[in-house]
């Protein structure tokens, strides 16, 4: 990365927090080591931030949008606020123009923003995050977790071993 980015957008599962598939309960909401020392740097750089999260739970009808809301509510609660949050509630086979690794939340996150994809990184965990930003025009960053698959460590552009790492690329 050329130049620091005027917007980070992460990923919430897996990035963000600790992954719980299909998790409905704020109780169980664990920031990733770093998070929380990330974006207090970045905000106080004055990048804004945002989150861009498939959630097909909703259109499982395994949560509800006021479960993941209130999910999404803890996470700032830990975190702090965020600029945008931008869902995708659509299952995959419903070929949606939001869902990662489609380029629409990104594209929202970024109006909502008023940011230039250009300007943008987007921070995940798997490859469909970094198409996604790809796709939208914006740079990305992958932070791999146990669930990441090898090939996908291996064909991303950028990779950091954990969060704290990938704020020093964005630098």
């Amino acid at each position: 990365m050329d130049r620091p980015p005027h917007a980070v957008l992460f990923d919430r599962d897996g990035t963000l927090i600790k992954n719980v598939p299909y998790n409905g309960d704020p109780a169980l909401v664990e920031p990733m080591p770093g998070a929380g020392e990330v974006l207090r740097d970045l905000r106080g750089h004055g990048v804004r931030t945002g989150v861009v999260s498939n959630q097909s739970g909703i259109g499982r009808g395994v949560l509800t949008r006021a479960q993941v809301d209130a999910v999404n509510m803890r996470v700032e609660e830990l975190l702090g606020r965020f600029g945008t949050w931008q869902i995708c509630p659509h299952l995959p086979e419903d070929g949606c123009a939001c869902r990662k690794p489609a380029p629409g939340l990104v594209h929202a996150a970024c109006a909502a923003l008023g940011v230039a994809p250009e300007r943008t990184v987007v921070v995940g965990d798997i490859e469909a995050d970094l198409v996604a930003a790809h796709a939208a025009g914006a740079s990305a960053v992958l932070v791999p977790t146990a669930e990441t698959l090898p090939e996908e460590v291996g064909r991303a552009r950028h990779t950091a071993p954990d969060l704290r790492a990938a704020l020093g690329l964005l630098r």
